[in-house]
Formats: C-alpha cells, structure tokens, sequence
C-alpha cells in the first residue's frame, strides 16, 4: 500500500491513535509511510543524482522528523501530503549538505593516482647505529625485548633487575630511540 484514498484513510487514522498514545498504531503509521516515502524521494532525487544509500539516509530523516513533529500535523489535512512536504524539504536539506561535490567511484581513476612509496623501514646497519645511541640497561632492555623477544620477566631476571625497573628503562629507552630515529631521519 503506497498510497490512495484507502491508504490515506489508513494513516490518518494510525495518526489520530499514535498522537492518543497508542503505540501499535503509531508503528503501523511509520511502516506503512515508509515506502511511501522512498518512492517520493526516489522520484524527486533521482533527478539530482542520490544513489539508494542517499534515498535511505532521506527516508530515515523524514520518518525521525515525523516522528518529532508529529503533533504538528493538522488533522483537517491528509498525511501523505504532509510527509510527502517533510521528505521534500529533506531532500533539500541534503542537496545542501552535498553542496556542489559530486561523486566520483575511485575505482575509476585507481591506476591514475600516485602511490606513496612504502616506508620499507630501518635497514639494518640504521638499526644498529640507532640502538648504538642507548647505553648501559637501557641498552640491553630494549635488545632483550625488542630485538630478542624476551618477556619483561625473563628480562628482569637476566638483568638482575625489578620487572618495574626493567619497565622504566624500556620506556626511557623507546623515548630516546624515537627522538634519534627523527633526528636520523632528518
């Protein structure tokens, strides 16, 4: 049911029971409307290029505003003009958000865009220089860990050190090889 004098007769009667509290009815109100409102903003948007995901995201808004203003609607008019009027001015509001863009898949234009060059990383002997920045624990903290894949317990316990200890010097350590790394990579 789309529309019509039985469908109109329907939903002014759903709206006089929804506003009157009864829930049922209000549900029917909006699940019969829906419809009604994608084939309004389907017809009147696809002149302006909306996609389906466009259409719902109106029809959502329209179903939300009626919902809200519900007890704006004078009970001497009929409802379908009434929402056909709010899924309008909704179309509007979202021909405003959209602007002048337009939408281009980037799939069309993929193999005509530059890639960024992947950041291969530290090469080895960068590696070694960097880590030759850290002396002392906080040196073999982060060989432990980092390069060697201990845990923090095991760390601790080769090192002779508290695992709280070897925390701290794991994140002193971390914190002077970022600051070398950019220094390096400047």
């Amino acid at each position: 049911m789309i529309g019509g004098k039985a469908a109109e007769s329907d939903w002014i009667a759903w709206m006089k029971a929804g506003i009157a509290g009864d829930a049922a009815a209000y549900e029917r109100l909006l699940a019969a409307l829906a419809p009604f409102i994608r084939s309004v903003a389907r017809s009147r948007a696809s002149a302006w290029g909306f996609g389906s995901a466009d259409v719902e995201d109106v029809v959502q808004e329209t179903l939300l505003a009626i919902h809200l203003k519900r007890g704006t609607w004078d009970e001497g008019q009929p409802v379908g003009r009434w929402a056909a009027a709010i899924a309008r001015n909704k179309i509007i509001d979202a021909l405003r958000r959209r602007g002048r863009r337009i939408h281009v898949p980037i799939d069309d234009f993929a193999e005509t865009l530059p890639t960024e060059p992947e950041d291969e990383g530290l090469r080895p002997d960068e590696a070694s220089r960097l880590i030759s920045v850290l002396k002392g624990k906080q040196h073999a903290v982060v060989k432990a860990i980092s390069i060697d894949g201990k845990e923090i317990r095991e760390t601790a316990k080769d090192l002779d050190m508290s695992e709280g200890a070897v925390r701290v010097a794991l994140h002193r350590g971390l914190s002077a090889l970022a600051d070398a790394y950019r220094s390096f990579r400047k």
